[in-house]
């Protein structure tokens, strides 16, 4: 499955963005068969997108490991 970099969130945003524009355009024109497979890319993109916000939020910075001395 397709790992999302949480740094990309905001192009997923973009590009949800676009998708509903499309979908505007779809009703608007009837064009059924359209509205169908962008719902499911829409569904698709969210889903990713909620992915990859819970793994920013369970991401642990520990910093740098220390080398101990002798």
């Amino acid at each position: 499955m397709l790992h999302v970099d949480p740094r990309m969130i905001h192009r997923l945003n973009d590009i949800e963005t676009d998708r509903e524009q499309g979908r505007h355009r779809a009703c608007d024109e009837g064009w059924l068969g359209e509205i169908e497979g962008i719902d499911l890319t829409l569904t698709f993109l969210r889903r990713k997108r909620d992915e990859a916000r819970r793994l920013v939020s369970r991401t642990t910075a520990f910093g740098t490991p220390e080398v101990p001395t002798r």
